[in-house]
């Protein structure tokens, strides 16, 4: 989305969301990062300036929300890219198999997030067939 520029990215999500609460008219990918934003009233505390340096760690128990939100963003736009090819309907059979929309993106990001540490830790691009697969999986 922003390469990566972790305050760039993290300064957009603040950006998008104070024009939404001014409620200013919103650009395409700023609407896509409201709406995440929306669903996650939980980091809400977390959209301002003082925020943007805060790291997170597991070891403190805390979720990362900027990578989760992130990473609803990256589905969003393979969903709406239909990128990797046949992601989109597996999105569908996924939400109807879990009966939420939301919390089956919650699911596939165990998967996203899985091919994601896996290339990285390679040093390779992520493995869209490891990714397809395991989405896969998720429609029982």
């Amino acid at each position: 989305m922003f390469g990566h520029d972790r305050e760039q990215l993290r300064r957009f999500f603040v950006t998008s969301w104070h024009k939404r609460l001014r409620r200013e008219p919103l650009q395409a990918l700023e609407q896509l990062v409201v709406q995440v934003i929306e669903q996650h009233p939980e980091y809400h505390a977390h959209l301002d300036d003082d925020a943007l340096q805060r790291d997170f760690t597991l070891p403190d128990g805390e979720t990362n929300p900027w990578l989760h939100m992130g990473m609803h963003i990256s589905i969003g736009e393979q969903l709406g890219a239909d990128r990797p090819a046949g992601i989109r309907d597996l999105y569908r059979q996924i939400a109807n198999a879990i009966g939420d929309a939301h919390e089956a993106e919650h699911a596939m990001m165990d998967c996203l997030g899985r091919v994601l540490w896996e290339a990285q830790r390679a040093g390779r691009e992520p493995d869209q067939q490891t990714y397809l697969d395991c989405l896969k999986r998720l429609r029982r």
